[in-house]
Formats: C-alpha cells, sequence, structure tokens
C-alpha cells in the first residue's frame, strides 16, 4: 500500500515513473544499517516480515549472523521491489532495480566483512546454485514466473544472476561507490523538496552524484564488455530521466553526465594506432635486412605516408570525438 502512495506522490510531482525502491531500501536500513557507526533502530527478529526470509529453523525461523541478515535482506528486496510489482515495473525498471540490489549486497558483504565472501562470485557458489529461495517468483501464492520473463527475460532471480555475472566480479570497493551513487539518486528523487528542484541542495546533491559517477567513468578499462559497463548505463539513464522529467516541468540547471569514459576510449584507439606502427616498423626492419635497395625504399616510402595518414586521422577523429569544436562541428552537419 505505501509503495504506491510513494509512485502517487512523484507522479504529481517531477518525476512520472516508478522510484518506489528507494522507500523499501530505506526501510531495511533502519533494521539492518549500510554504514558502520549507524546502529540500527529496529531488532532485526522483531520485523515478522523479514524474520520469514531467515534461514535458521522452520517455525521459529530467526536470523543469527550478519550474513543470515544480509541474505534475508536480499531475498526482501527482491520479492517486495521486483516480485510484488512485476505487473507494474517497465522491463528496463525491473532490470535497473535488480541491479542495484545486487550492488547493496555486494556493498554489504563487504562492509559486514563476511569471512568466507570475497565477492558475489563467492556467495553464489556457496549459498545460491543449490537454494531454492532464488527459483521461484511467487505472489500472494500464484507464480508470477512468466511475468517475470517478459519484463526481465528471466524466470527467476537466480536465472538473472548467472546471466549477468559480470555484476559478480565487480570489486568490492568500487560496489560501495555504485551503491553511494544510487543512494544520491533516491535522494534526489525525495530527499529534498522535489518540487523545487531548482533549490541549493538539491542541485548539491546533483553535484555529488555527478561527480561520483566521473570517478567511476574514468576507469580506463572500461569497454562494453566490463562489469561497469551496464551498471553505469543504468547509473546515467536514471540520472537523465530525473534531469529531462525536470526540464520539462520547470526550469532545472542540472550538471551533465559523460556517457562514455574518453580515456577509455581514446587509450584503445592509441593501442590499435600503436600496433599498426608496430607492425609497419617490422615489416620496415625486415626491409633494411634484406639487400635490395628498391624495396628498402618502398618499405620507407610506405612507413613515411603510413605515418602522416595516421597522425591526420588520429587528430581529426579525436577533436571531431571529444573536443567542443567538434561537437559544434557534428552539430551543424
Amino acid at each position: 500500500m505505501y509503495h504506491y502512495l510513494v509512485y502517487n506522490f512523484f507522479n504529481k510531482t517531477c518525476f512520472p515513473f516508478t522510484f518506489f525502491d528507494c522507500e523499501t531500501f530505506n526501510v531495511l536500513r533502519n533494521y539492518l544499517p549500510d554504514e558502520l557507526d549507524n546502529s540500527a533502530k529496529y531488532e532485526f527478529d522483531k520485523n515478522e516480515y523479514l524474520k520469514k526470509y531467515c534461514p535458521n529453523g522452520d517455525s521459529d525461523k530467526k536470523c543469527e549472523t550478519d550474513l543470515d541478515k544480509i541474505k534475508a535482506g536480499f531475498l526482501c528486496l527482491f520479492e517486495q521491489i521486483i516480485v510484488n510489482n512485476i505487473d507494474d515495473l517497465s522491463k528496463e525498471q525491473a532490470k535497473a532495480f535488480i541491479i542495484y540490489i545486487m550492488i547493496w549486497f555486494n556493498y554489504m558483504l563487504n562492509l559486514k566483512n563476511v569471512n568466507d565472501i570475497n565477492n558475489l562470485n563467492d556467495f553464489y557458489i556457496k549459498y545460491t546454485e543449490n537454494n531454492t529461495d532464488y527459483e521461484y517468483c511467487k505472489t500472494d501464492g500464484i507464480d508470477c514466473g512468466s511475468a517475470l520473463k517478459d519484463k526481465t527475460g528471466y524466470n527467476n532471480f537466480k536465472e538473472f544472476i548467472e546471466a549477468n555475472k559480470f555484476l559478480l566480479n565487480i570489486k568490492f570497493e568500487d560496489a560501495s561507490k555504485v551503491y553511494d551513487s544510487f543512494k544520491l539518486l533516491c535522494n534526489m528523487f525525495y530527499g529534498v523538496n522535489v518540487a523545487n528542484p531548482n533549490s541549493e541542495e538539491y542541485l548539491r546533491i546533483a553535484n555529488q552524484f555527478v561527480e561520483k559517477y566521473k570517478e567511476l567513468n574514468g576507469y580506463s578499462d572500461i569497454t562494453e564488455d566490463s562489469p561497469y559497463y551496464q551498471v553505469l548505463s543504468t547509473l546515467s539513464n536514471d540520472y537523465n530521466n530525473i534531469k529531462n522529467e525536470c526540464r520539462a516541468c520547470q526550469s532545472s540547471n542540472f550538471p551533465t553526465l559523460s556517457t562514455y569514459s574518453r580515456r577509455s576510449v581514446i587509450k584503445n584507439t592509441l593501442i590499435s594506432i600503436a600496433f599498426i606502427f608496430a607492425l609497419v616498423s617490422i615489416f620496415l626492419g625486415i626491409a633494411y635486412k634484406v639487400n635490395n635497395k628498391e624495396l628498402k625504399n618502398n618499405f620507407h616510402y610506405i612507413y613515411v605516408n603510413v605515418n602522416k595518414k595516421i597522425i591526420r586521422f588520429l587528430t581529426f577523429y579525436i577533436s571531431i570525438r571529444y573536443l567542443d569544436f567538434g561537437n559544434d562541428f557534428k552539430n551543424n552537419i
């Protein structure tokens, strides 16, 4: 009931799309804090709804360890955010929320320093592969596997984890940065005066998010195949949705996100160019070892001309792709 009240509230302001998962995370933090210097406001096992996800015992389940509580919170988030609202979520929302849940889980394992878990892949191998809790999708006792498959492409949470193992490989320290970015997005939705997106506090939070995102996006090894790419894409899409919707209803001076890692693209381009230079140099070296003046001259001519063309192309490419006058050039085509 409360989730839909949150949805309707945002529907009347700048944000005509659902982001009620923030409230579920906030409620869980009251029982399982996400900061070491914060203590729980309420006892975890006193919440009958959370308690049903605890793994110990049958009739009187109880979460005895931090890992028990994290696993229970993990299942609770999945059921509350995804399963119970599957009919109201778009495909993009369902996939994005699953990513946020897995990032929360990764972050919490690190925060609580669970001894036998080094990353999500360790958890998957030890606790998920043979655990039926992750294999079913039910809403009020009714199977919702077909609806979940329609929205996400997967019948259950376990299938999603297996098909998206890039999330298992994200380093703990980076998961912390992504989780902080997600919390900032939540604050942008309802933590400040959403009716006035031009407020100083609102823009301060937006700038904090952009700085966090830039830090993650600045890694030199990000490619479309890296575990960070889809996470960054999800964060940027949600941020830009907020930005675009606020501009539609009233003026807002939101900072802009970079949609790609310039350092990564430039690095990969330079590596390719360096490889070409090395290849040409090898052939030129072979030519000089061969006792044939005409062959030497031909290789030298090719090397010099290819060198010039590559430099010209690289200069033009970088100017068009990354520099301001390149953007102006593209906009005026």
